[in-house]
């Protein structure tokens, strides 16, 4: 799998697919035919007390004012639920900033790089099947031709040594085509291509939905707690809600990704 622009892919094909249906989802997602307000954690927002989707909403307060919001999805169904709605807003920057502060540091990026090569090596047992195989078939043909230079020649031996030589020609085939829909990266190479993503404008729109698309698989939103987890094995954390308004602070002005570092010359 590429990544447009050339740069490797951060997760495997199975986990693209997964963010890309996500994608799609979200263009008829009951959100979406109510406002034209993006709601960026749709399908990802996850209602904590009743395990339902968290939908987009909006409404109009007495001053005209426009208000967005995710509540949870059972409301319109008269499905019972103590959970009140979360400000849109409120909970996508935190969404954002908390995994790129929490995430997207040096020693995490580090062993998300790790576990990356771990499961790139687990996930493809296609190619070294098609391996074993083209070494069989080699090794089929070397036997054939050392036989042959003993003296072995008949058509038996003939037709045998062509079928060798064209299953080598379609393995080869079949290697170079699962190298190519499957590419190798190294650990440096994951490592780069995630610290791309550290010094995003976190006010961009843009910005804030490649951080939620890549990194973020679901949000459970509970009164007491906040559980991420992200795109990669083992990438569930449990964070109490005060931790997170400690950190962050309720004003927005607070809430920065890292500090750009200074170019030397």
């Amino acid at each position: 799998m590429i990544i447009p622009g050339g740069v490797p892919a951060l997760v495997p094909d199975d986990l693209f697919n997964r963010v890309q249906e996500r994608k799609e989802k979200n263009k008829t997602a009951p959100a979406r035919a109510k406002a034209d307000e993006e709601y960026l954690l749709s399908t990802k927002l996850i209602c904590g007390d009743c395990e339902r989707l968290m939908i987009g909403e909006s409404g109009t307060s007495h001053t005209g004012r426009t208000h967005y919001y995710y509540k949870y999805s059972g409301a319109k169904k008269r499905k019972v639920c103590k959970k009140k709605a979360v400000k849109k807003d409120w909970i996508e920057r935190i969404a954002v900033v908390w995994t790129i502060n929490r995430i997207l540091k040096d020693e995490e990026i580090d062993r998300i790089a790790d576990k990356l090569v771990i499961m790139q090596e687990q996930e493809n047992a296609l190619l070294p099947a098609l391996r074993r195989q083209l070494a069989e078939a080699e090794k089929g043909i070397e036997n054939l031709l050392d036989a042959i230079q003993q003296g072995l020649s008949n058509a038996s031996a003939k037709n045998r040594l062509d079928k060798l030589e064209a299953q080598k020609d379609d393995l080869e085939i079949s290697i170079l085509q699962a190298e190519l829909s499957h590419p190798r990266y190294t650990k440096d190479e994951m490592v780069n291509w995630i610290s791309r993503f550290k010094y995003g404008d976190v006010d961009s729109t843009d910005y804030q939905r490649q951080i939620i698309d890549i990194f973020v698989n679901s949000i459970r939103l509970y009164d007491d707690r906040i559980i991420f987890t992200y795109n990669y094995k083992d990438g569930t954390e449990t964070i109490p809600r005060a931790d997170i308004e400690s950190a962050l602070g309720s004003d927005f002005s607070e809430c920065a990704p890292p500090p750009q570092p200074i170019a030397t010359q």
